[in-house]
This record gives structure tokens, sequence and C-alpha cells, in this order.
């Protein structure tokens, strides 16, 4: 998807804001809670821009609420929910304090567990497109699927129903790396993020780093191949704090490219050859 310059500029401050709030907040809650504030006056901006300038055509709208909006409220939803279990834990540190965090990751697995058998949670996950006109423009629900009760609530001319599932599942995989985060904060091996500096982030493109991704993935070079690319795309998901949304659908894009189909690591043997090269 071709994303607007508007779209890109709300992806872009959202990003910046994170990145200067991990620096300046006091602790997760404090971060949580300007987080919230953030993303919701983000989301009533797109809501306001949509409301004036309508889509170009259906692959702006499908590329919105497939990508765009799931990935403000997919860190809504994932904030909201930092902020919740934060301001509930009954102690900082000590055995009641993993066990806390612990019996949390246990009911996001035990959550995730009960969305294996949606159709649209595997249609998702395997980086299907074939069904995105029904799933990701509006007006095109029947209610003899059966449907959450919150859809009912929700702005049609706002949403697909299916833009909030993406959004809840990109929300998952931030909180199930934050949870592992917090379950063990002194094992460096389960936790190699703590004693890395708050303002560690991404600055290239997001297809840039799916590339790596895949690449590492690929040539086996991680726990010798045994991990699979989901849980790849969610370490460096921690790693730099980002949300990557659909991995797999962004990796098929990048097969039907024009030109070099691997720019960005064919950038990374440049820039390297060219410093090598600078240095003899």
């Amino acid at each position: 998807m071709v994303q607007s310059a508007f779209y890109r500029k709300i992806l872009s401050d959202i990003s910046t804001r994170e990145q200067e709030l991990s620096i300046s907040a006091g602790n997760a809650i404090d971060h949580a809670g300007s987080m919230i504030n953030v993303l919701h006056e983000a989301l009533c901006a797109l809501k306001e821009h949509l409301n004036k300038i309508p889509f170009t055509d259906s692959a702006e709208e499908i590329g919105f609420f497939r990508e765009v909006k799931p990935q403000v409220m997919g860190k809504l939803i994932f904030y909201n929910d930092v902020y919740r279990i934060e301001t509930t834990c009954p102690v900082q540190g000590g055995k009641m304090f993993r066990k806390y965090f612990s019996g949390q990751l246990k009911l996001l697995k035990q959550n995730e567990a009960g969305h294996l058998d949606m159709d649209f949670y595997r249609y998702y996950r395997s980086g299907r497109t074939d069904k995105d006109t029904e799933f990701f423009q509006r007006d095109r629900l029947h209610f003899i699927n059966g449907l959450d009760i919150f859809y009912f609530e929700m702005d049609p001319h706002f949403s697909t129903y299916y833009d909030h599932l993406v959004a809840r599942i990109l929300a998952h995989d931030l909180l199930y790396a934050y949870l592992l985060s917090r379950v063990d904060p002194d094992n460096p091996v389960q936790n190699g993020l703590m004693d890395l500096p708050e303002d560690l982030c991404w600055t290239g493109t997001k297809n840039a780093l799916i590339e790596l991704i895949y690449a590492l993935y690929i040539s086996g070079v991680i726990s010798h191949g045994k991990i699979g690319v989901r849980k790849v795309g969610l370490i460096f998901q921690g790693l730099f704090k980002t949300p990557l949304g659909d991995i797999h659908h962004a990796f098929h894009r990048m097969k039907d490219r024009a030109g070099r189909r691997t720019l960005f690591i064919d950038q990374l043997k440049d820039s390297l050859e060219h410093y090598m090269d600078k240095s003899l």
C-alpha cells in the first residue's frame, strides 16, 4: 500500500513521541498513560481526516483498515493493557511480583488459544489477501456470520470490524514481549532488552526491518533455524518497541517489487563494503 503523506506523518509522530516518552517518563505507568493520550489523539486525527477526505479507491481503503488504523489502535490497546496491569500490580519486585506477571502472561496465552480456531485469525496470520475486500472494506459485513457485541457500538464509517481484530492481534504481540520482560527482568537470555538504552529505536522503514527479519530467519542463523519467523519478528518488535503489523503480507509484497527485491540487504552490503574500502 502507498500510504498518503498524512498517514505517514501520523505514524511517524507516534514513533517520535514514544521515543521521547521512553526517556522522560518516570516509570511504566507514566509512560503508558502518556502514550494512551498520544494514541487517542492520533486516532481522532485519522477519523477527522477521513471525514474530510474520502479514500481515493478501494486499495487505499483496504490498506488503511488493514495496516494504518490497526497500528494506531493496536498500540492504544497495548498501552491501555500495560497501564491496567501495572496499576494493579501488588508489589514491585520479588517472588510475588514475578508470580503476578507470570499469571498475566498465562492469561494472555489462554486468550490467544481461544482465537486460534477463528477463520480470520488464521487468514491474517498466514498473510492471505484474497478476502481483503470482504474484511477491510466498510459495509461488507453479514450479521449471519456472528459478530462480537462491540461491533454494534462502532462507527461504521470508521471501522470494518476486522480492523479492530487486527489491532488486537498486534496488541497481543506487543504485550507478549512486554510481559516476558517483566516475568524475568534479571535474565539476560530471556530478556536481553533490559540493559539497552531507553532511546533505542529503529529509524529505517518498517519494510527494511521486515526484510532483515526474513533474511535472518531464512538463513537459519538464529537458534539453528528452529525458531519461527513470527517469533523472530516478536523479538525485533520488543527490541525496538514498534509494531510491524502483518509481516507475512509485507514480505509477499516485497517479492513483487520492481528492480531489486532485496533493497535493504543490498544497501547494507554496499554500506559495509564502502566502509571497508574507506578503512583500508
